[in-house]
């Protein structure tokens, strides 16, 4: 598989996570009047907006989210290049499947934040620009738990806990990606690598003697 094709997986998931956040801003209301059940009360389409990174947390302003934001153009060329090196090191397919996912959705992410103060108008106020200040668009919301936790269980027996993420396409693909990285770990790096660094030393070793 030449490695482009890679990039294709990161640019499908851009795509997708890009026309749901339009179709969301374009067609649902936002917060509870626009809500729209998919599964019972614990699976739902809810639209809200993320000044932050992963739930909600913020970088102090007023040019916390622009540091953010560069971070986040820094990880994702990064995270480009590391495709390209896997793919020399002929790393398994999926391995490389699952990067370009996380690439994707990380990129997916980035776009929210430099362009939507613009595009879609939602930089907080009192944003110094609204380029590099737009917020995420997140949509999907699980519902899983909101309640007194039983006082047997220890240190947090008797507290409040509420369990209920709302996330958006991109972040789905970054946290699909990461955790068959996590659950297929041992085949797609168990002695993967190794073997293919044997197999250069030897091309070198051979390179080596020939000169010689």
């Amino acid at each position: 598989m030449k490695y482009w094709k890679y990039y294709l997986v990161a640019l499908l998931v851009i795509v997708i996570d890009q026309l749901s956040k339009w179709a969301v801003h374009r067609y649902m209301p936002m917060g509870m009047p626009g809500e729209i059940p998919v599964f019972g009360d614990w699976f739902k389409l809810h639209y809200i907006l993320n000044p932050g990174m992963a739930f909600g947390v913020q970088l102090p302003p007023p040019y916390g989210k622009v540091m953010l934001t560069l971070f986040r153009l820094v990880a994702v060329t990064g995270i480009g290049y590391y495709i390209y090196r896997l793919w020399k090191q002929h790393a398994p397919n999926g391995l490389i499947i699952c990067i370009a996912m996380i690439q994707g959705g990380a990129i997916g992410n980035l776009i929210d934040s430099i362009f939507y103060g613009i595009i879609y108008d939602n930089a907080p106020f009192g944003s110094p620009t609204p380029w590099f200040h737009g917020q995420v668009i997140d949509m999907l919301y699980a519902d899983l738990y909101e309640g007194i936790l039983p006082s047997t269980w220890p240190l947090v027996g008797g507290s409040h806990l509420s369990l209920w993420p709302i996330f958006n396409i991109a972040d789905s693909a970054i946290f699909v990606g990461v955790a068959l990285i996590l659950i297929f770990q041992n085949r797609f790096y168990g002695g993967h690598f190794e073997a293919a660094e044997a197999e250069a030393q030897a091309r070198r070793n051979a390179e080596a003697s020939e000169v010689a």
